[in-house]
C-alpha cells in the first residue's frame, strides 16, 4: 500500500491525515491548535505541524499542504520573518482596499485584471497597509508569501525557490487566473516597489522532497483543497461553514465580477473556482449558544422548536465585520424584537437563519455569474448542526447533501500528493459518501424564507443609508 499525507494549516489548527494513495481511505490523523487572533508568528504553525504529524509519517511517499488563504508573510533577504503574519480575517487594510480600487481605475479594472475587487482579506491590500503603517519593517521586506507557501517551503529539504500554486496565487490580488501571470504593476502599486513572489507550480507538479525523502506536492489554498477533497464536479456547489462561510463551484472559464461579490479564483486542477466568502459562519452559532447559556446541541434543540422565520426576529450576523457584503466595520444587528417573539427559541432560530441567509445570497451571486447550483454540498463544523440541516434546503432553494464528516482540506492536499506521485492527467478518484438532507420545501416554508431574506435586505439598505 502506498501512503500519502495531507496537511491543513488553517486559521484555528493544523490537521494531518495519512491516506491510501489508491482509495483515499484515511489511516492516521493528527491535530494541533493555533493561537486565536488575526496575526500569528509562522513558527507557531511549524510547531503545530510537528505536533500534529508526530508518529504519523512513517512510510509516507508524498505530502501536500493546504493552507488558509490571503495572509501576508513578509521575509527579509536572509529569509527571516519580518513581522507576524497578517491573516485573512484581519480588516485593518479596509481603507487600503478602497484606495487601491480607486487608484487602479475602479472595480471593473480590477475584475478584468485579476478576477476580483480588493477587500481587506486580499494580500494586495495588506501590502499597502503594511507599507504605510510600518515603513521601517516594510523597508526590510524582500519577499511576500502566503501561509501554504511558507509551510511548503519549510518542508523542502533543499530550500530552493519558494513555490505556490494557481489556487493560492489567485487570492493575492496580484496574480491573474485568466492569464496565469503575476501583475507586478499591482505589487508596485500596493507596496511602492517590487517584491519577490513564489513561482506558480503546476497542479500535479512535484516541487521538492522532504527531509525523509517524501515527494512534496505543490499544495494549494484551503478552499481549493476542500474542492479536491470532496471531489467537486460541475453543477455542485460547496457551502463551507467553518470560521468563515464560503460558497464555491467549479468552472471552465475565469470569472470577472465587477460587483466584488464573486471572487474569480483558480482551482487546484487547472480550472477555475468562482467563490463568495463571508467572515461570519460557525462562530455565530457558538456565540449565540454562549449568550443563551446552551451547548451547540442545546442551540439546535431551541432553533428547531421555533417556526421558520423566527416569529419576525432577524439577525444580521456581522459579529466580526463582514467581507460579503463589504462591511469591515459592521457589527451584528438584531431587529424585529417584540414581546411576542422575545424567546430563546426564536433567537436561536434567527441565528441559524441569519448565518445561512448570507450563504443563500452567495449562491444567488454564483448563479448570476453563470455557475449552476444543481446540488449543494454542506461541509464544515456547522454542517453537523441539525438545525442547519433542517433550514438549509429551503433557504438555499436547492437539494443539499452532507458528505460524511472529514478533514476535507487535508484530504484534498493528500489527493494532490497522490496525483503528484502518480503523474496522471487527473487526480486519482477517491469516492466520497454523502447523505442527502430531507427538505421541508413546502410553498409556505419557502415563502417564510423569502421573507427572511427580504427583511435582511431592508436592514442592510437602512444601514447603508445611515453610514
Amino acid at each position: 500500500m502506498t501512503l500519502v499525507a495531507g496537511v491543513d494549516t488553517s486559521t484555528q489548527s493544523t490537521k494531518v491525515v495519512v491516506c491510501d494513495a489508491d482509495t483515499g481511505e484515511v489511516l492516521r490523523e493528527g491535530r494541533a491548535p493555533h493561537p486565536d487572533g488575526t496575526e500569528a508568528d509562522p513558527r507557531l504553525w511549524w510547531a503545530a505541524y510537528e505536533q500534529a504529524s508526530a508518529g504519523l509519517l512513517d512510510g509516507v511517499a508524498a505530502i501536500g499542504v493546504g493552507g488558509q488563504q490571503q495572509g501576508m508573510i513578509c521575509l527579509d533577504e536572509a529569509g527571516e520573518v519580518v513581522r507576524p503574519a497578517v491573516l485573512w480575517n484581519d480588516t485593518r487594510s479596509a481603507r487600503a482596499a478602497v484606495d487601491l480600487t480607486d487608484e487602479f481605475g475602479g472595480p471593473q479594472a480590477w475584475a478584468d485584471a485579476v478576477g476580483l475587487v480588493p477587500v481587506a482579506s486580499f494580500t494586495v491590500t495588506k501590502l499597502r497597509w503594511f507599507a504605510r503603517a510600518e515603513p521601517e519593517l516594510a523597508a526590510r521586506t524582500t519577499t511576500v508569501l502566503l501561509p501554504h507557501d511558507w509551510l511548503t517551503h519549510r518542508l523542502r529539504a533543499d530550500g530552493g525557490e519558494p513555490t505556490t500554486d494557481r489556487g493560492e496565487a489567485s487570492g493575492t490580488g496580484y496574480w491573474s487566473p485568466a492569464t496565469g501571470e503575476y501583475r507586478r504593476d499591482l505589487v508596485r502599486l500596493a507596496f511602492g516597489r517590487d517584491l519577490a513572489v513564489p513561482r506558480v507550480a503546476g497542479p500535479a507538479e512535484t516541487v521538492g522532497e522532504t527531509a525523509s525523502g517524501a515527494v512534496l506536492a505543490a499544495g494549494t489554498g484551503d478552499t481549493m483543497g476542500a474542492a479536491l477533497g470532496v471531489g467537486l464536479r460541475p453543477g455542485d456547489v460547496v457551502v463551507s461553514l467553518g470560521t468563515s462561510g464560503c460558497a464555491f463551484g467549479v468552472s471552465e472559464v475565469a470569472t470577472a465580477d465587477a460587483s466584488g461579490l464573486v471572487a474569480g479564483y483558480a482551482d487546484a486542477t487547472g480550472r477555475f473556482l468562482p467563490l463568495v466568502c463571508t467572515l461570519n459562519a460557525a462562530r455565530v452559532l457558538s456565540t449565540v449558544a454562549d449568550l443563551l447559556g446552551r451547548s451547540l446541541a442545546g442551540l439546535d434543540e431551541l432553533a428547531l422548536s421555533a417556526p421558520p422565520g423566527a416569529g419576525g426576529l432577524t439577525l444580521l450576523p456581522y459579529l466580526d465585520g463582514e467581507r460579503t457584503p463589504n462591511l469591515p466595520d459592521a457589527r451584528g444587528l438584531l431587529a424585529g424584537l417584540t414581546r411576542a417573539n422575545a424567546s430563546p427559541a426564536n433567537l436561536a432560530r434567527a441565528a441559524v437563519e441569519g448565518m445561512l441567509g448570507g450563504l443563500a445570497d452567495a449562491l444567488d451571486a454564483l448563479r448570476a455569474q453563470g455557475t449552476p447550483v444543481n446540488r449543494v454540498l454542506l461541509i464544515g463544523g456547522a454542517a453537523k448542526s441539525r438545525a442547519v440541516r433542517a433550514v438549509a434546503p429551503a433557504l438555499f432553494n436547492a437539494p443539499v447533501s452532507v458528505p460524511i464528516p472529514g478533514e476535507y482540506v487535508a484530504l484534498g492536499a493528500a489527493r494532490q500528493a497522490a496525483w503528484a506521485l502518480s503523474g496522471g492527467a487527473e487526480p486519482p478518484h477517491w469516492p466520497v459518501e454523502a447523505e442527502e438532507v430531507a427538505t421541508a420545501g413546502t410553498p409556505e416554508v419557502h415563502e417564510r424564507y423569502v421573507d427572511v431574506r427580504q427583511r435582511s435586505l431592508r436592514l442592510l439598505t437602512q444601514r447603508d443609508r445611515a453610514r
